[in-house]
């Protein structure tokens, strides 16, 4: 009797322990499988596909923290783009001075203004003057907050007769703003100044 009782005791206990072995064993699966499931759903969500000329183009989002650098420089170079192409027609230099000045502070504007007071544009849509700008580099320190840059460029002005090469460099620094239609970066040029601007060739046309 004593026996009987014994062996149903360590049945019970045997049945007991597969349980929660049983149990333990379900709910590690199920975090397992919540786990796999949220990794799958995060990488299907950065994952977005752009329709380009007929053809479904794959594309990952990213951190902003990890594009810092690339966006930094592309928002240095488009704002020294559209201030330094100028061309004889009053309407594509108010235009590309309008999309410039969207991009950094009160310090582009000043240059803008003595530019525009020494009558530069002026003598530009008079003389039939075309202005291009060609980017050597872009430094950008994103070790330090606002973002230190230097740009060094090269400016070509070719008149009717001739054509003339410039060094430029600037420097100056971003500081983040809200993206928008007309700053889609999120940066702001903040301190701009002119450190070089000379002129390194001429040649006749």
């Amino acid at each position: 009797m004593f026996q009987q009782l014994k062996n149903i005791d360590n049945a019970f206990n045997h049945i007991r322990s597969f349980s929660f072995l049983l149990i333990i064993g379900c709910v590690v699966l199920c975090c397992y499988t919540v786990y796999k499931s949220y990794q799958v759903v995060q990488a299907t969500q950065a994952k977005v596909y752009i329709l380009a000329n007929g053809k479904a183009i794959e594309a990952f989002s990213s951190e902003r923290k990890d594009n810092i650098p690339v966006e930094a420089r592309d928002h240095v170079r488009m704002f020294h783009y559209y201030f330094f192409t100028l061309h004889p027609d009053d309407k594509v230099i108010q235009s590309n001075i309008k999309n410039a000045l969207y991009l950094a502070d009160a310090t582009a504007q000043t240059q803008y203004d003595n530019l525009r007071e020494n009558s530069y544009y002026a003598n530009i849509i008079s003389g039939n003057v075309s202005q291009e700008i060609q980017i050597d580099s872009i430094n950008v320190d994103i070790n330090h907050y606002p973002f230190y840059f230097k740009c060094i460029a090269r400016q070509k002005i070719i008149r009717a007769t001739s054509i003339v090469t410039r060094s430029l460099i600037t420097e100056g620094f971003l500081r983040n703003v809200l993206r928008s239609d007309n700053n889609p970066h999120g940066f702001l040029i903040e301190k701009w100044n002119t450190l070089e601007n000379r002129d390194i060739k001429s040649e006749n046309r």
